[in-house]
């Protein structure tokens, strides 16, 4: 389906369209039935923007695109990250548009949150919810974002495990917090005593050069917190 209207007056009613495509889980509040989205809406709403915002508009024929699978959604837009950005810092990078007249137009409409922190604050929201991380993939003329539904953490393979930690260890250190194997198993959903599970995870992440020792002097493993391998 191709939209017709604005960004301005269209916004709301494409998240809502997008939101009623999607898969929904039934709860009851206050002893009302209620379906509510598998998927957070604050990311749907981030992301999407994000698509608007980024896109290159000098690349014809192609515009942003969002797509719903049974296990997955993808957001499309057509050309690469700036120069300037890579897909490893895109929380806390400095913030950058391509459209920046019309990113300024958004947020004074209340569509996108404030400079640099709408990405973060969908990982923070697809954290809550317990899901695979995100994937983001940069083509030749396209930046695509992918939501994944819920799965369990043993369902999740090895690179969703470490990127998930790597995005975990960056929302706590841009909050002012730290990451431990006690927070990451809290995002896990995992018991304590299953923690060697998690140094695993946190292990693999180290090799992989995304994340650091936050006290290098620190050998106690007990008292070990990390930081991104940016800071």
């Amino acid at each position: 389906m191709e939209g017709k209207k604005g960004y301005a007056v269209g916004f709301e009613g494409l998240i809502q369209y997008i939101t009623s495509l999607l898969p929904a889980s039934e709860i009851i509040k206050n002893a009302i039935r209620k379906n509510v989205s598998i998927y957070p809406e604050i990311a749907i709403r981030e992301i999407v923007a994000n698509a608007l915002i980024h896109q290159d508009l000098l690349i014809p024929g192609m515009g942003p695109t969002v797509e719903i699978f049974s296990d997955r959604m993808e957001i499309t837009n057509p050309g690469k990250l700036l120069p300037s950005i890579r897909i490893e810092r895109l929380i806390d990078t400095a913030p950058e548009s391509r459209n920046e007249l019309l990113a300024a137009f958004m947020r004074r409409l209340a569509i996108c949150e404030e400079r640099g922190s709408g990405i973060d604050k969908a990982l923070l929201a697809i954290e809550v919810y317990g899901m695979p991380p995100p994937e983001f993939i940069e083509g030749e003329n396209y930046f695509r974002a992918i939501l994944y539904s819920p799965r369990p953490f043993g369902k999740m393979s090895k690179a969703e495990r470490v990127r998930a930690c790597y995005f975990h260890c960056c929302l706590k250190h841009v909050s002012g917090d730290r990451m431990t194997n006690a927070t990451l198993r809290e995002r896990f959903k995992i018991e304590e005593k299953n923690y060697p599970i998690v140094s695993k995870i946190i292990n693999d992440t180290y090799q992989a050069k995304l994340i650091k020792p936050g006290d290098p002097d620190n050998k106690s493993k007990k008292y070990a917190f990390y930081c991104p391998f940016w800071t």
